[in-house]
């Protein structure tokens, strides 16, 4: 159970809350490509989604105002060096929590769960995560949880790699590529940008969503983590939920129960 995170503890202080409080702002590695999750509003120039409210909640959690963050936009693969190099204090980023990644950064617990999906053009004949994509060019995110269900198993597709998700659905739009392999929630917001394309189903391997930190923040995760038990409870989550998600993801009641470490 790598979703298993550390418990929360509202008064935890150490070097992680200290140096995001001397600095007087968190720094919050995200992404601004993601429809509904983290991205800039064309019309006001503005930062939105689910993604970027729960980082303007840690923020209020750990120095009592949500607007002192600093966004910092990190590729796909660039998330962990960030953290371990300390340029970010969180990645809030649709970051998936598995085994391999427990090893290098600390999570908080489950905020969202989501899996992996195939999304193309609707008339592409793609079938889902099958013998399908046989011939297909598949784009994903290097260092993407998309990469790794891919290198297992391929049904013979040529493999693209990009930085961000979005690239894929640009690659698709300019005849590049003919499908991407990419999260479900991340795929129902490109859907939703382009009505042309459709999700093919999931690979039904749920994976947990967590704010990830540099290892040796404890202090720090144990803070988010209290947050977030707050987050769930006051309504928070459920009205983020509804402004970004329901309409491309309806159905879902509540957030996910998280799990501790004994």
């Amino acid at each position: 159970t790598p979703e298993a995170s550390l418990r929360p503890d509202a008064t935890a202080s150490g070097d992680g809350v200290k140096r995001i409080q001397d600095r007087e702002y968190l720094i919050a590695g995200i992404d601004q490509n993601s429809f509904q999750w983290g991205y800039r509003n064309p019309l006001t120039g503005e930062l939105e989604g689910f993604d970027i409210d729960l980082a303007r909640a840690i923020a209020e959690e750990i120095l009592g105002d949500g607007t002192k963050v600093v966004f910092r936009s990190i590729p796909t693969s660039q998330r962990i060096p960030a953290l371990q190099d300390k340029d970010v204090d969180v990645v809030v980023r649709t970051m998936t929590i598995n085994c391999e990644r427990i090893q290098d950064v600390a999570f908080s617990t489950e905020y969202f769960t989501g899996d992996q999906a195939v999304l193309g053009p609707a008339d592409s004949g793609i079938t889902g995560f099958d013998e399908s994509l046989d011939g297909k060019r598949v784009c994903t995110a290097d260092g993407s949880t998309g990469q790794g269900a891919l290198e297992e198993e391929s049904y013979g597709a040529e493999v693209m790699l990009v930085p961000n998700q979005l690239d894929c659905l640009v690659r698709v739009q300019l005849g590049e590529a003919d499908a991407v392999v990419t999260d479900n929630a991340l795929a129902a917001g490109q859907a939703a940008q382009d009505p042309s394309m459709q999700l093919f189903g999931t690979l039904d391997r749920p994976e947990p969503y967590g704010v990830a930190m540099n290892k040796g923040d404890e202090d720090l995760v144990r803070r988010v983590n209290s947050m977030l038990e707050d987050y769930r409870k006051d309504g928070r989550w459920q009205d983020s939920y509804k402004e970004w998600l329901a309409d491309a993801m309806p159905g879902i009641d509540q957030a996910p129960a998280p799990k501790y470490k004994d």
